[in-house]
C-alpha cells in the first residue's frame, strides 16, 4: 500500500484530503494504535492538538480504555472484520470537563502490499446534539401525552381521512362509554350510533379545507352504559399537519356541559312558567334589575297601559306617578334598593284610559338573592285598590259624621245623667243615685271611642291641627297622673330624673298620648298592682317612659302595635276593650310633634312605651 501511495498519491495530497474532508478521519498504525494521522476534525472531536501524531491512541485518550474501546480495535486489528458504532455514548475530557458525547463511527482495518494488517482507519461523526435534541423531544412528545393522557378534558387524535382512532384519553374513552379496545379502529365503527349525525362529515372535511372546526353546546347522542343518552359538548375539531402543510391527522378536545345545558333549558322552563303564571294574573308583575331599571312586566300591566316592551318601562312608571308624590316615592324605592330590604308603599298612578285621573295601587317588591348572597333582582306587582281606598273614603267620612252627630246627643245625656244622680243623692236614694254614676261612666267611655274616631277621620284626611305652644312639661306629667290615678286601682309611681321644663308642643294632645299609654298599662296588667312612670332628658328632647308587669307584646306583634285597629290580646282569660285606635292616634301625634314613639315588651313580662319630642321645637 505504501507503494501504492508513493506511486500514486504524494503526501501533500492525502493530507489535503484528509484536511477536508466533512467528517473526522485518522489512521492509527501498529498494534500499539500510534496516531499516523488526524484530520483537524477528529483532532476536535478529541479536544486534542496536533502534538498527540506519533502518540498512542490510549495515551492520548486514557479515558476510552475503561469504555470498551480497546477490545474492538484489538479485534479488528487482530482478524479484519469492520466494526461499526451508531449513536455510540462516549464519555470524554475536553477542554478540562468529563462529559458525555455521542458518535457513529466505523473502524476498518489497514493492508499493506502483503495483505497484512498494518493498522486500523476511524470515520467518525459527533452526533451528541443530535442525540440530545431526540431526548428533549422523547421527553417532550412523553410529557405531551402523558399531559393529554391525564388531562380533566376528553382529547382523542383521528388519523387519515378513514378517521382512525390513533389515541383517546380516559376522559375521552369514558365519554365515548368504551374502552381502551377501539383506540386502533375508525370511528364509526367504534361509535356506529355517530351514523346519521354531523361529526363523521365535519371531521372528514377538515381533511380537505384544513381549517379548525368548533363548536360550543353541540347536541351529541351516544351509546354509553348500555343505552343512548343525549350529551352537550363544547369541542373543537383542529388539523395536525406535516412540513407540507398537509392534514394527517384531526385532535378532538372536548368539555361536557351537558349539566350546564341542562340547568339552563330547566331554568328557562320554570322561568316561562312563571311568565305563564304571571300572564295570567290580573295583577301588574314585574321584575327589576339591581338598579331598579324594569326587565319583565306581564300582559296585564300592557293591556292596561297600551304600552309595548320596546318601551322603556321605567320611564312610563315614573311618568304615571302623580307629580306631587314621585319625590317621596322615589326616595322610598331608592332606599330599599339601597338596604335590600322589602319596598311596600300605597300610591297613584294616571289611568291611561282617562288623561288626569288616578287610580291608588300597592306597590310591593322583595329583593331576590342568589345562593352566595348576591342580589340578582326585585321581584314586585302593583295591585289596584282604588275601590278599595273609595271605601275606606267612604268609611271614613261616614265614621267621622257618625261620630260628629252622636257627640250632640251624648253631651246632653251626660247633662241629664249628672242631673239625675245630683237630684237622687239630694233625695237621699244613695242606691239609684250609684246607678246613674255608672250610666255617667259608661258615657264617658262611649264619647272617648267617639273621640277617638274623629281623631282617626282627621288624621286620614290630614286636618289635625296642633294647637302649639309653651308648656311646663313635668307639671302636665303630674297633672295626667294625678287624674289617671283617680280612676285606677294600681298605684302610679313617678320619678324624674331631671327637670324637663318648657316645651313646645301641643299641650292638650302630648296630654292625651300621656293618659293613653298610662291607660293601656292599668289595662294590660290586671294582675299586677303598680304602673311605673318616667320622665328624663335624652339629646334636648323631652322622654316619657310607662312601664307595666302584665301581659307583654310577642316580639313579631310588636311592629304592629302602632297600626291602626290592631289590638292587643292576652289569654283567653282576659277581654280587652277598645278599638284599637288609641295607640295609632298616639303614634300620629307625636309624629306630627316631630318626635318619636316606640315600645320594648317581653311576653308575659310586662312592656315599656316611651316617646320623645323635641324641647325647643320653636326655636328650630
Amino acid at each position: 500500500m505504501k507503494g501504492f501511495l508513493e506511486q500514486n498519491i504524494s503526501q501533500d495530497s492525502l493530507v489535503t484530503l484528509f484536511s477536508q474532508a466533512p467528517v473526522a478521519i485518522c489512521l492509527l498504525i501498529g498494534d500499539n494504535f500510534s496516531i499516523n494521522s488526524a484530520n483537524p476534525q477528529m483532532l476536535e472531536l478529541w479536544g486534542r492538538d496536533a502534538s498527540v501524531i506519533g502518540k498512542s491512541l490510549f495515551d492520548v485518550l486514557p479515558e476510552i480504555i475503561d469504555q470498551g474501546f480497546k477490545e474492538i480495535l484489538e479485534n479488528v486489528y487482530r482478524t479484519g472484520e469492520t466494526f461499526k458504532g451508531n449513536k455510540w455514548s462516549v464519555f470524554l475530557e475536553k477542554h478540562g470537563q468529563y462529559d458525555e458525547h455521542f458518535f457513529t463511527f466505523i473502524f476498518a482495518p489497514v493492508y499493506n502490499d502483503d495483505k497484512k494488517i498494518i493498522g486500523i482507519s476511524i470515520v467518525a461523526t459527533e452526533v451528541t446534539d443530535q442525540i440530545f435534541s431526540e431526548r428533549k423531544l422523547k421527553e417532550s412528545e412523553y410529557r405531551f401525552e402523558h399531559l393529554i393522557k391525564k388531562s380533566d378534558y376528553p382529547i382523542a387524535i383521528y388519523s387519515t381521512e378513514e378517521l382512525f382512532i390513533e389515541f383517546a384519553n380516559e376522559k375521552m374513552l369514558k365519554t365515548w362509554g368504551k374502552s381502551a379496545s377501539v383506540i386502533g379502529m375508525k370511528l364509526e365503527d367504534a361509535l356506529p350510533e355517530l351514523e346519521g349525525q354531523p361529526f363523521l362529515g365535519l371531521l372528514k372535511e377538515i381533511f380537505v379545507t384544513g381549517k379548525t372546526y368548533s363548536a360550543k353546546e353541540d347536541r351529541a347522542d351516544l351509546v354509553v352504559e348500555g343505552r343512548l343518552q343525549t350529551f352537550y359538548y363544547n369541542f373543537s375539531y383542529k388539523p395536525l399537519k406535516n412540513s407540507n402543510g398537509e392534514v394527517y391527522a384531526i385532535l378532538n378536545m372536548a368539555v361536557d356541559v351537558t349539566d350546564l345545558v341542562l340547568a339552563r333549558k330547566e331554568i328557562q322552563e320554570r322561568e316561562k312558567k312563571f311568565r305563564d303564571l304571571a300572564d295570567s294574573m290580573p295583577q301588574f308583575v314585574w321584575t327589576c334589575d339591581n338598579k331598579g331599571e324594569i326587565t319583565y312586566m306581564n300582559d296585564s300591566w300592557y293591556k292596561y297601559t297600551g304600552s309595548t316592551e320596546n318601551e322603556n318601562q321605567t320611564s312610563l312608571i315614573k311618568k304615571m306617578l302623580r307629580p306631587e308624590t314621585t319625590e317621596k316615592i322615589n326616595k322610598a324605592w331608592e332606599e330599599c334598593i339601597r338596604t335590600n330590604t322589602p319596598f311596600v308603599m300605597e300610591y297613584e298612578l294616571e289611568d291611561p284610559g282617562q288623561k288626569g285621573n288616578y287610580r291608588w295601587f300597592l306597590g310591593r317588591a322583595v329583593p331576590n338573592f342568589s345562593e352566595n348572597g348576591e342580589l340578582k333582582q326585585w321581584t314586585g306587582t302593583f295591585t289596584d285598590i282604588d275601590e278599595f281606598k273609595q271605601l275606606e273614603t267612604q268609611k271614613d267620612n261616614f265614621l267621622g259624621i257618625a261620630s260628629h252627630e252622636l257627640k250632640t246627643p251624648l253631651t246632653s245625656l251626660k247633662l241629664y245623667t249628672q242631673y239625675i244622680k245630683t237630684n237622687l243623692e239630694k233625695a237621699g236614694d244613695p242606691k239609684n243615685a250609684n246607678v246613674a254614676k255608672r250610666m255617667d261612666y259608661q258615657i264617658d267611655l262611649l264619647t272617648g271611642l267617639i273621640n277617638e274616631l274623629l281623631d282617626v277621620t282627621k288624621i286620614q284626611k290630614g286636618q289635625m291641627q296642633l294647637n302649639e305652644s309653651v308648656f311646663d312639661f313635668d307639671k302636665l306629667v303630674d297633672e295626667v297622673v294625678e287624674e289617671q290615678q283617680m280612676t285606677s286601682r294600681h298605684k302610679l309611681f313617678v320619678s324624674k330624673s331631671s327637670v324637663i321644663g318648657e316645651v313646645f308642643a301641643d299641650r292638650h294632645r302630648i296630654a292625651q298620648v300621656m293618659a293613653n299609654l298610662i291607660s293601656n298599662a292599668i289595662k294590660y296588667s290586671p294582675n299586677a298592682d303598680e304602673v311605673h312612670i318616667s320622665t328624663s332628658v335624652y339629646e334636648n328632647q323631652a322622654q316619657f317612659n310607662v312601664r307595666d308587669f302584665g301581659i307583654g307584646i310577642p316580639e313579631d306583634k310588636q311592629s304592629k302595635v302602632f297600626e291602626q285597629y290592631y289590638r292587643i290580646s292576652g289569654s283567653k282569660d282576659y277581654t280587652f276593650s277598645g278599638l284599637g285606635l288609641g295607640l295609632y292616634i298616639s303614634s300620629e301625634i307625636i309624629k306630627r310633634t316631630g318626635g318619636e314613639i316606640f315600645v320594648s315588651s317581653s311576653e308575659g313580662e310586662g312592656s315599656d312605651f316611651c316617646f320623645r319630642i323635641p324641647k325647643n321645637k320653636k326655636l328650630i
